[in-house]
């Protein structure tokens, strides 16, 4: 399906940063450097966004593919294209042909129905080289709240939900912004549901911490979160860019 196609630029800042830090190493040690921007949107800004950010942190030579199934777009993003860095071209969840390393495809599965999911994630999976990854998420106009999902050719590893925590009013926000298999699962007696919760309540119990800034209140709430016992994965380093990663098992939804 075509998107909506809204974008802004550094839009997708967070997660490309997290890229950057967590995927950085598949595209260093690619045979081709060949990564996938799908569904980039009305225009090109976020696709040239992630090709700078890769190659000046990651791998000079790194090459971006930004795929669109709306032919208007890919002509629209032309201008911006600088082969063989950046190229633009038709295409969906097969990738147009293409082995990359490694795909992000945001803001792409929100309009899809939860039972279609799992096929759009083994289609892209399956067109990956070996060794590949794929980043799904959604996030919001600004950027300022998304969460998404690793996801290899053995299915989904983590989630991460990442935030501006100078404007988070909650972890409940979060719940608007959760992956499209994940969304709709934010109720009673699901795994993400409980994950929310618990760190809702602990936002609540270090709300002493906010005088001394929202990284340290939420530094405090995921260090709280993993101290009940959540397997936080990522370091301190991390939460205080707002971000907090665990394992897709502990928030899978149930059968």
């Amino acid at each position: 399906m075509v998107t909506r196609g809204t974008t802004n630029p550094n839009r997708l800042r967070r997660v490309d940063n997290w890229i950057v830090e967590s995927c950085g190493d598949v595209v260093a040690s690619a045979a081709d450097p060949l990564v996938v921007d799908l569904g980039y949107g009305a225009t090109p800004t976020t696709a040239v966004e992630l090709r700078a950010r890769l190659a000046a942190r990651v791998r000079a030579d790194v090459r971006l593919v930004g795929l669109e199934i709306d032919p208007v777009r890919v002509a629209a993003a032309e201008p911006a294209a600088e082969p063989p860095g950046l190229t633009f071209a038709r295409g969906g969840f097969e990738l147009a042909g293409l082995r990359p390393c490694l795909v992000r495809a945001f803001n792409v599965l929100r309009q899809y129905d939860e039972s279609e999911v799992p096929a759009a994630w083994q289609t892209m999976t399956r067109a990956l080289a070996p060794g590949g990854r794929l980043v799904e998420g959604t996030c919001d106009e600004l950027g300022r709240l998304g969460g998404w999902l690793l996801i290899d050719a053995t299915g989904p590893r983590t989630l991460t939900l990442a935030a501006r925590l100078d404007t988070l009013e909650s972890p409940a926000r979060f719940a608007e912004r959760l992956p499209k298999a994940l969304i709709h699962r934010n109720v009673p007696g699901e795994r993400v549901h409980d994950l929310l919760r618990a760190m809702e309540e602990a936002w609540r119990a270090t709300a002493g911490y906010a005088p001394y800034g929202p990284r340290q209140r939420w530094s405090a709430t995921v260090g709280t979160v993993r101290a009940a016992g959540w397997p936080v994965l990522d370091r301190p380093r991390r939460w205080r860019l707002g971000e907090i990663t665990v394992p897709w098992h502990t928030v899978a939804p149930n059968p």
